[in-house]
This record gives structure tokens, sequence and C-alpha cells, in this order.
């Protein structure tokens, strides 16, 4: 019954399609499932885990029906609360101004290993598989410093612009996937990337360009936004590493990477020498609740991916820069300016149009929706 309903799901999908949602992947730095957003028709395999995180279901990597709900667009709503949980831990990194932030990383890297390492015991799957051991170590190495360095620049940047410059990633995947790996860059690709990093100059803006306009930001503030920029090009070279361990499955990745990271980030914190204590009950629970929130955003952005296609749930996503637009003004006092707010958008529509093209890519060729936005098909 299973294999039918399996075969039942994908009968109305072209090929390619039903043959890329063999993996999951998981967000190179942040522990999040996300769908890579290159062309899938392209590609002659998935690259696992992170935004690109292509994303997999959980369900059908693990040969199982993918799962149904009676409520519509159910996977959405989780991806959305997905969102506000990450966006939250984001927040806490902020408040929280007196704890180094690779400190508070560990909890974070917790709320990873926790979900999946029950699934890779439950399959039984050998943990430290041969010959890929060292680029096991190597991805949670990289994807260990991305989100050290996001941690960082969400402690010394306007929490909202630093969340839109990190939340690019997929824009930049293409770039990195045709210097490594020889895929495909077409006119789309190089449209989205030239508008993001427009984006991230109105945000950023840098004294060179903006003069006077730039003198509101210390040298604390752009040492943020060189963390943010390093944190995006980093996460952005983490699927290049993924595409090499395609063949594993994501429990044996995600729990490589956490118990990587969570050997990585002490060291660090203890060599930057701001390893403490928490003093009271107030920071220890904030603490916690990073650990709590990434457990959780973790756990409903991968049956968000079990119940949507990955291109609408990364659209979903997007959610995450409202949320910290959000917590920026209400906790802050925070309100952006129009360059901000325009660097912002600009990166949000780039982002939601890969999500879009990701989505299209998906469809028979014969749908009437690709065919009337085969522009974004290019």
């Amino acid at each position: 019954m299973i294999r039918h309903a399996h075969h039942h799901h994908h009968r109305h999908l072209p090929a390619h399609h039903a043959h890329h949602h063999g993996h999951l992947l998981s967000g190179p730095d942040t522990g999040q499932e996300l769908e890579p957003l290159v062309d899938v028709e392209h590609q002659p395999a998935p690259n696992d885990v992170l935004h690109p995180y292509p994303l997999r279901q959980l369900e059908v990597a693990e040969g199982r029906a993918r799962g149904t709900c009676a409520l519509p667009h159910v996977g959405l709503f989780m991806a959305v609360i997905s969102s506000l949980f990450f966006s939250l831990c984001s927040l806490i990194v902020k408040i929280l101004g007196d704890i180094n932030p690779m400190e508070l990383a560990v909890f974070r890297f917790l709320g990873i290993l926790l979900p999946t390492l029950p699934l890779l015991v439950r399959r039984a799957d050998p943990p430290f598989p041969k010959g890929r051991r060292l680029m096991l170590i190597l991805r949670g190495v990289v994807g260990a410093v991305s989100l050290m360095l996001q941690f960082y620049a969400f402690r010394h940047m306007p929490l909202a612009d630093a969340s839109v410059i990190i939340f690019s990633v997929p824009v930049f995947v293409a770039v990195f996937a045709r210097v490594f790996l020889g895929e495909p860059c077409g006119l789309f690709h190089g449209v989205v990337i030239v508008l993001t990093i427009a984006g991230v100059v109105l945000i950023a803006r840098p004294p060179l360009l903006f003069g006077s306009l730039s003198e509101a930001y210390t040298t604390e503030n752009w040492w943020g936004v060189a963390a943010a920029v390093g944190a995006t090009v980093i996460a952005a070279n983490v699927y290049v590493i993924l595409r090499v361990l395609k063949g594993l499955h994501f429990s044996v990745i995600m729990t490589n990477f956490a118990i990587v990271a969570l050997c990585l980030t002490p060291v660090v914190s203890w060599i930057s020498g701001h390893f403490c204590v928490p003093r009271c009950g107030y920071e220890r629970y904030l603490i916690l609740a990073i650990g709590v929130f990434s457990f959780g955003g973790q756990i409903l952005l991968t049956k968000a991916l079990q119940l949507e296609q990955a291109g609408p749930v990364s659209i979903a996503r997007t959610a995450d820069v409202v949320f910290a637009f959000i917590w920026q003004a209400v906790f802050f006092k925070e309100l952006p300016d129009l360059l901000s707010l325009m660097g912002a958008l600009l990166v949000i529509s780039c982002v939601f149009l890969t999500g879009l093209r990701k989505w299209l890519l998906s469809l028979p060729h014969t749908s009437a929706v690709r065919r009337r936005l085969r522009c974004l098909t290019c």
C-alpha cells in the first residue's frame, strides 16, 4: 500500500521531479532545511541539506508516502511558525548582549541535534560512514562558522538588517554552483543576484557610495555587516560540500554537523576569552529558549516540507524577515529607514522569485501556469 501511495503521488510529475525528492537537505548555517533554489532540471542529483538549504521531503527520503493533511496549506502555516521560532532565536541572541554569541550558538546546535539523532538511531545508518568522514567534518566546521558569524551579526548590527543580508543565501547559491560544480547560471540568476547585491548595499550603505549617510554606523556595526556577509558567503558554499555528500541521508549529515559544531563552538568561545556562565535565572531561561525554539523550528520546517513543495515553503519563510522587523521595532525601538526598507524589499523579492521559479520548474511542461510564467524559467 505504501508503494502504491507513493506512485500515485508522483504520477503527474515529470521524471526529473520525482527523482529529486530522494534526499532532504538542511541549512548549512542555521540547521534549517531549505531547498537549494537552483535549477532542478539542470541538476544531475540533488544537493542535500540547507537552505541549498534542494530540500527533500522527510517521508519520501525514507521511502514512505508523503504526508497528507485535511487542512489546506497547513504546511505553509507550519513554515511561517518555523520562521517565527527561528526569528525568536535571533531576538534572544540580540537581547543577551552580555553573553558571547559563540556560547549561545551551542544551544542552537543542540536544537539541531535533538530532532535528528533519534531518527539516525531508528534508521540504523552508520553515523560516520567511511570515505565521507572528512567531508562531514568539513561540513560541520563550515556550518558552525557560518552560524557563529550570523549570531555575531545579530549582536552588532540592527536585527532586521542582519536578517535580510543572511536571508539572501539562496540567491547566491547559483554563483557557487557555477564556479565549483559547473552548473548553468542563466539570465534569471544573473538578474536576481545583481538586484540582491543592490539590496544588501542599500542596507549596509558603504561610505564610498553613501558618504555621510553611512556615519550612523559605528566600527562595531561594520564588523557586524562583515560577519553577515561572511556568513552568507560561507552558507552558500556549504551547498558545494553537500553535493559531495548527496548520497547520505540527511539525519547522518545533520547529526555530524551538530556534533562537530558542538565540539568546535566551546573551543572558539574559550579562545576568544568570553566564555561565561549565565548569571541569573532570566538569562538561563532565555538560553534554554534558544534550544527549544531551534528544536521546534526544525521540527515544523521538516513537517512543512513533508506537506508542501520546497518552492512555496521557501517563499513562506520570507516571514522570517518580517518578524525581524517587528522585533526590532517592538523590543529595540528601532524603526528602519527608507534605504533599509528598499534594500529589504529588493532582497525579499529576489528570494520570493527564486522560490517561485523553483516551484514552476517542478510543474509539468504542459502546465498553463508554467507557460504563463515561462520568463522566470529562462
